[in-house]
């Protein structure tokens, strides 16, 4: 078996396991504040709680970071195996979910993605696309020999602009259209604030600069394979 498919089903392997963890805290979280029916509306929980939840979060970054960097030798490798790190991490996430409580009952159920700078929010479709799209940049960056360009850099960049606001816009929106920003270190200790967050209901996904930043990420992916052609046939120049 070549390197770089024992490095890739290692990863995969450590992504499988480290999404059922993951999955299981959030079984425990739910039980604790979504008894009955889990909403994306904000329920009223002890600060020190979230402070864990956000350092639970940042934690997990660090960790896939951590794997993308031991197992690449350049900055290129080391990006293609977090994303791929992180993209089938996110897929088995939502798959321990449906085993451990059979949730999403749907894949346009929506979810509270992340708690970093505040709640991001879409329904359980996005992210698992984002995740594909990972994926195949990860092996377009892993089987291309050239170097990341500007212009895929800006392709990428683009593209997650537009994504990331497609998932920040409704809390981000709820914090700053109703005066919040100002005291956003204490926003949980804001009686105004959660009571407006109790009852939020998302605004219809826009889909359509969703798609916009998924094209632009695909335009980068093919101009840095060139095409794909030759995938799986092609050896990587290094």
């Amino acid at each position: 078996m070549k390197p770089l498919t024992k490095t890739i089903i290692a990863i995969c392997t450590f992504s499988v396991a480290m999404a059922a963890l993951e999955s299981a805290v959030v079984v425990y979280l739910r039980a604790l504040y979504y008894p009955e029916e889990f909403t994306v509306a904000f329920r009223l929980i002890d600060e020190k709680i979230v402070l864990v939840e956000l350092a639970r979060e940042i934690a997990t970054l660090v960790m896939l970071g951590t794997v993308g960097f031991l197992s690449g030798r350049n900055l290129k490798e080391r990006l293609a195996y977090f994303f791929l790190t992180f993209a089938v991490w996110d897929i088995f996430y939502y798959a321990w979910l449906k085993v451990f409580i059979d949730w999403p009952v749907s894949i346009f159920d929506w979810d509270i993605l992340v708690l970093i700078p505040f709640a991001w929010l879409g329904p359980v479709l996005a992210p698992l696309i984002c995740s594909l799209t990972m994926i195949l940049l990860s092996l377009a960056l892993l089987f291309s020999p050239k170097r990341v360009s500007r212009p895929v850099w800006f392709l990428l960049t683009a593209g997650s602009t537009f994504i990331l606001y497609t998932f920040m816009r409704d809390y981000g929106w709820l914090i700053v259209g109703n005066g919040f920003l100002s005291d956003y270190a204490g926003i949980l200790r804001n009686p105004d604030f959660i009571s407006l967050a109790s009852g939020y209901k998302p605004q219809p996904f826009q889909w359509w600069m969703f798609w916009l930043g998924e094209l632009f990420i695909l335009c980068g992916v093919g101009l840095q394979y060139g095409g794909f052609k030759g995938l799986f046939k092609q050896r990587p120049a290094w």
